[in-house]
C-alpha cells in the first residue's frame, strides 16, 4: 500500500514538473519572441534602475529622518534597508544552491537582450524591485505610493521576461521573496516598538 502511495506521489510530482516546466517555457517564449524590439532599450533602463533606486530610496528616508528628526521614519527607513538586505541574501543563496542555467542557454531559441553569467532562479532585479515597491507601501500607506512602486516593480519583473534573461517563474519567486521579506521585517519592526 505505501509502496503503491509513494509511486503515484513520485509519477504525480514528475508530471506536476514537467508541465510547470512546459508552461515556464511556453510563456517566455511568448513574451520574448513576439516582443517590440523597440521596447528593449525602454526596459533595460527600467531594469537597471532597480539596484540604484532599491538603495538610495531607504538612505533618503533615512536622511529625511534624521533632518526632521522623525524617529518613525528612521526606523522604517533602516527596516527598508534590512528586508533589502535579508531578500537579496535569501536571492543570492537560492542562486548558488538552485545554480538554475538562464533560458537562453536551455533553449536557443530566446533571444537574449545582453548575456548574464550567474544563474537565473530566482530574478535578483524582481526580489529588489518588490522589496522597495512592498516596504515603500507599508512605510507610506497611501494609493498614490503603492500604485506607482508595484507599476514600477511589475515592470521591472515583465522586462526581465522581455529581454530573455529569466523565466517567469524566476520572477515570480524573486516578487514572493522581495515582497516577503519586507512585509517579514515591517512586522518584526512593529513587534519590537510594542515590546518596548
Amino acid at each position: 500500500m505505501i509502496k503503491a502511495l509513494t509511486i503515484s506521489l513520485t509519477f504525480f510530482l514528475l508530471h506536476f514538473s514537467l508541465f510547470a516546466q512546459n508552461t515556464d517555457i511556453d510563456i517566455l517564449k511568448n513574451i520574448n519572441q513576439n516582443r517590440n524590439q523597440n521596447l528593449d532599450k525602454p526596459l533595460n533602463g527600467i531594469s537597471k534602475s532597480v539596484y540604484p533606486l532599491s538603495v538610495a530610496l531607504p538612505i533618503s528616508l533615512l536622511g529625511t529622518g534624521l533632518i526632521n528628526k522623525d524617529k518613525n521614519l528612521q526606523r522604517q527607513s533602516l527596516t527598508s534597508l534590512a528586508s533589502l538586505a535579508i531578500s537579496m541574501g535569501t536571492t543570492y543563496t537560492l542562486k548558488k544552491i538552485i545554480n538554475r542555467d538562464r533560458p537562453y542557454i536551455t533553449y536557443p531559441s530566446i533571444q537574449p537582450y545582453y548575456l548574464e553569467d550567474d544563474p537565473a532562479f530566482p530574478s535578483g532585479h524582481t526580489t529588489a524591485a518588490f522589496t522597495t515597491a512592498t516596504s515603500l507601501s507599508l512605510t507610506f500607506k497611501k494609493w498614490y505610493v503603492a500604485v506607482p512602486a508595484y507599476t514600477w516593480a511589475g515592470a521591472v519583473a515583465y522586462s526581465r521576461m522581455h529581454l530573455g534573461v529569466h523565466y517567469p517563474s524566476d520572477v515570480l519567486a524573486g516578487a514572493a521573496i522581495g515582497a516577503g521579506s519586507a512585509w517579514l521585517c515591517y512586522k518584526a519592526n512593529r513587534w519590537l516598538q510594542r515590546k518596548k
